[in-house]
């Protein structure tokens, strides 16, 4: 994040300078190729015929193993294949062998400065230059499934495809937990985000609601005279964004995602969430908000969900959350937290809770330098099938799960035990879930063995509360524009705004933090990014048919 400061001279011009760089670079790719990445593909004649019924890897008769090597752009990457149930069996099915190479974006970038590309790469970044410019450097998911495996339009989401194309007319990468308007509607994607609160401290002060900005003060204030030893309320790790104190807080209350006319809104300045954060300013004068929660980093969190030392929190990230959640809910039956309908809008508006969206997380392509792209390309419908999402959640049906009369999966008593029991050696021979390229949570809604004891009562509360934020997704302004540099300033101010409104010592240094943050706004190009948002708010609209 940058400030327009003096230490922007600095940063800031190392920043730009960067991103000539990846521009330079991925423009440099383009040459001597067309965009479309159709011309000159490899032919399968007499190795098999491609069939709109069947996917490609069970037709394919190439009798020697493709190597592939595949770039992802995480140093977290677990490289190891071949070796776990999942990845072994991934090795037989397809006859490949993949070799994972891990990096950052430095690393990404020689690649394309050196012209020696690998067969596939997965970024995470849908706004990059590298992946705004695929057309230059990848080759067309489309035509790649019309010559050598149709099969792929058969469980790729026709939605994510249209989402994911780029003005040729040509999609060239595809993410995984890309959830469409469909997904929403099915009920199958569990929430993520809860106000939840320790059950022994929601029994001892008589179920008390917490909805209204007076009931929230009045119970924190009862919270800090019975239970002395917690801290009355808690967030997630703010760091350089605004924790769960942000746009959690105000999907939580529901505030509008865009205004009447359909445009952007400000949400930071919404009168319904201002109201709260004034209320959050209120209880910390009152000392019912540790100071320490806006230095915690993410490790000094989890420590304290762990050990339960919060009363009552914000969540959002309930699975990520999970394991530290169900360390607690094992060692203190009756005290585990359990979610309650917490704040609510000061206006009437319902919860617009935000899960993953169309954009997805991580976006897999396949190079124009790909040795066999017929196998590649395999390899995508592979993964997006019915049979490949069961292996990378479950495993293979009889050595690690079961299927139940009612439809339901469930892992084998050995195989739960080790999870549970020992989950490094269970990630180091099972893998389920963890090699997660195209996974999809509505596969997670196929077993209670899915997600932890510990935030299912959470999941479970917030059924009916989830809103698609898609028209919201990738409206920044273009990186290395000077507008991207005054959002990222923008973004920095309301951070450290936030937590200054939060911790003022009276209502005047509330307001003057308030209006030093909108006379920032003024000050940084507000109106052009607005402008900006704007205009890829409507071409958002025109992708999801919605105008």
């Amino acid at each position: 994040m940058l400030k327009l400061n003096k230490g922007f001279a600095k940063t800031g011009f190392a920043f730009i300078a960067a991103m000539m760089a990846i521009v330079l670079v991925v423009s440099g790719c383009s040459k001597g190729g067309d965009s479309g990445g159709s011309k000159n593909l490899a032919s399968i004649e007499g190795r098999y015929a491609p069939d709109a019924e069947k996917p490609a890897w069970q037709l394919d008769s190439k009798e020697e193993p493709t190597d592939l090597t595949w770039y992802v752009n995480a140093d977290w990457w677990n490289t190891d294949f071949g070796n776990d149930v999942v990845t072994k069996k991934i090795k037989e099915d397809l006859n490949i062998n993949i070799k994972f190479i891990t990096g950052d974006d430095t690393k990404l970038n020689t690649f394309f400065a050196g012209g020696d590309m690998p067969d596939l790469i997965t970024t995470f970044d849908s706004n990059s230059p590298i992946v705004q410019k695929a057309a230059t450097w990848a080759l067309p998911l489309n035509v790649l499934a019309e010559q050598y495996d149709p099969y792929f339009n058969k469980v790729a989401a026709q939605d994510t495809l249209n989402w994911f194309k780029l003005q040729d007319g040509n999609t060239y990468g595809y993410p995984n937990y890309s959830n469409t308007q469909d997904d929403y509607n099915s009920g199958n994607i569990p929430a993520k985000t809860a106000f939840i609160i320790r059950k022994d401290v929601y029994e001892a002060l008589g179920q008390p609601a917490m909805g209204t900005t007076e009931q929230f003060e009045s119970v924190l204030k009862g919270i800090k005279q019975k239970f002395p030893e917690l801290i009355p309320f808690g967030f997630n790790s703010i760091g350089e964004g605004t924790g769960s104190l942000g746009d959690t807080l105000q999907d939580f209350i529901g505030v509008p995602l865009e205004d009447a006319d359909g445009g952007f809104y400000n949400r930071n300045l919404d009168e319904d969430y201002l109201a709260w954060v004034k209320t959050l300013n209120l209880v910390h004068r009152d000392g019912l908000i540790s100071d320490d929660s806006f230095a915690d980093d993410s490790t000094a969190f989890e420590e304290k969900v762990k050990a339960g030392k919060y009363a009552t929190m914000l969540l959002d990230g309930t699975p990520q959350q999970g394991g530290n959640l169900q360390i607690f809910f094992s060692g203190n039956r009756g005290k585990e937290y359990i979610a309650i309908d917490g704040p609510q809008s000061t206006k009437g508006n319902s919860p617009t809770l935000n899960q993953s969206g169309i954009t997805g997380w991580m976006i897999s392509f396949i190079t124009k330098k790909a040795k066999d792209p017929a196998k590649a390309i395999q390899v995508f419908t592979y993964l997006l099938s019915e049979e490949g999402q069961m292996l990378m959640n479950y495993g293979i049906e009889g050595e690690t799960y079961q299927k139940n009369a009612d439809g339901t999966v469930a892992l084998l008593p050995a195989v739960k035990e080790l999870q549970q029991s020992n989950p490094d050696k269970f990630k180091k021979e099972f893998r389920m879930g963890e090699f997660m390229f195209f996974g999809h949570d509505r596969h997670k809604a196929l077993s209670g063995d899915a997600f932890p004891e510990a935030i299912k009562q959470m999941q479970e509360w917030g059924k009916g509360k989830l809103k698609p934020h898609f028209i919201l997704e990738n409206i920044n302004p273009d990186q290395g524009t000077p507008e991207a540099r005054a959002l990222s300033a923008i973004n920095t101010k309301w951070n450290s705004s936030l937590v200054s409104m939060i911790r003022a010592k009276d209502d005047a240094g509330f307001e003057s933090v308030l209006n030093e943050y909108k006379k920032f706004l003024d000050d940084n190009s507000w109106e052009k990014i607005v402008e900006i948002r704007n205009e890829k708010m409507k071409a958002n609209k025109v992708k999801l048919g919605l105008e």
